[in-house]
């Protein structure tokens, strides 16, 4: 008999360094995948509390258009301390303007939602300020609120002075947002 060889191809398993590339490869593409979930996470939050502030300006909007005339007679002074200031009990007031800014104060500072000592009800180190804008001509009050949080990335920081130097040295984690409430002169 004879014998006749074939070429036939080596027929063996994956080698080692054919596993530790797929490997290090899979793992690449994991840390890819964890890196895209906190971007996400992130960018969730941020849009969570944009979300918060938006609706804190709206309900101090609201509580001015329901008590203008104290508005416009200067019953809610500027100031940059909302959400920052002692605990107090604000069915005490009777004054509805120290009411509205007592209750703006504590939904400012989150204290509707407490867990382990922390206030989270609302942005992160929230500032609320309220600034009187020059009227117009037709006796229009313009009155400026400002909502000021912490971001979790730096950005650029906002043109608003609310909550300035608050939230880092150099103030890019300052987020902002701005409602200018105008009262109409109902005397025309």
């Amino acid at each position: 008999m004879m014998n006749t060889r074939r070429n036939l191809p080596a027929t063996g398993g994956f080698t080692l360094i054919e596993v530790l590339v797929t490997m290090v490869i899979i793992a690449i593409g994991i840390m890819g995948l964890a890196g895209l979930q906190m971007s996400s996470l992130n960018s969730q939050l941020e849009s969570y509390q944009r979300a918060q502030a938006l609706l804190l300006v709206e309900d101090m909007s609201n509580r001015l258009r329901a008590n203008a005339a104290e508005a416009r007679a200067g019953s809610y002074p500027e100031g940059s301390a909302y959400g920052l200031g002692p605990d107090v009990d604000c069915t005490t007031l009777t004054v509805t303007a120290q009411r509205d800014l007592c209750e703006w104060n504590d939904a400012v500072a989150g204290v509707s939602v407490v867990e382990g000592g922390n206030n989270l009800g609302s942005a992160m180190g929230a500032r609320g300020c309220i600034e009187n804008i020059a009227g117009t001509a037709d006796g229009e009050t313009i009155i400026r609120l400002t909502l000021a949080w912490q971001g979790m990335s730096p950005t650029v920081s906002p043109l608003s002075n609310c909550g300035l130097n608050a939230f880092g040295d150099n103030d890019s984690f300052r987020r902002t947002v701005t409602l200018d409430t105008v009262l109409a002169n109902m005397a025309i």
